[in-house]
């Protein structure tokens, strides 16, 4: 797979939640977006990680940022695990794996290795009741986050170094913040 770099236009993404509403990439243009990639639903670290990001989610929105979030797994067992959140953005499926290639989203063995020298956020996830269920895709998938201008244009491709890595809040908080750069067609 071939990781994406700053400055190309975003592989579109063209698809539907898990509820059947369509998402578009193209039908965000002249919004900021974060777009990531996370490992199945039951996943500890990914919960965690939807959980911060719906108690963020608001003052992003308000300042023009959209989130989609994508998993390796089913509607169906999403909405058994990550779903039960009923978070305030769009959760997307992605059992095939199609839009993780485009993305060029890895798996390592490292990576999933790495994430057991992190007990701290191990334990914060075990103590919200996120517990590992069933594993669907890759058990060594390794996150990923985009994040994409107004013109949909990637402006910072982050590839996790572990199981657990994301784009740090504080540098999607500075990207929310900046002025738009949109550019007239």
């Amino acid at each position: 797979m071939t990781r994406l770099t700053e400055g190309q236009l975003a592989p579109d993404l063209e698809t539907v939640d898990l509820f059947g509403a369509p998402v578009s990439l193209t039908a965000l243009r002249g919004r900021k977006v974060l777009l990531s990639f996370y490992r199945y639903a039951s996943c500890p670290l990914c919960n965690l990680r939807v959980h911060n990001m719906i108690g963020r989610h608001a003052a992003w929105s308000a300042q023009g940022l959209d989130v989609l979030a994508v998993f390796q797994s089913s509607a169906a067992d999403i909405g058994k695990h990550v779903g039960r959140q009923d978070a305030p953005f769009p959760i997307v499926p992605d059992g095939s794996m199609r839009h993780y290639k485009r993305y060029g989203v890895e798996t390592s063995w490292l990576g999933f290795l790495k994430a057991g020298l992190r007990p701290d956020i191990l334990m914060k996830a075990f103590a919200q009741g996120y517990l590992p269920a069933m594993f669907n895709g890759p058990l060594n998938r390794v996150p990923a986050d985009f994040l994409i201008d107004e013109n949909g244009r990637l402006v910072r491709c982050y590839y996790g170094a572990d199981v657990g890595d994301h784009l740090p809040f504080d540098d999607i908080d500075a990207f929310v913040a900046r002025q738009p750069t949109l550019v007239s067609s």
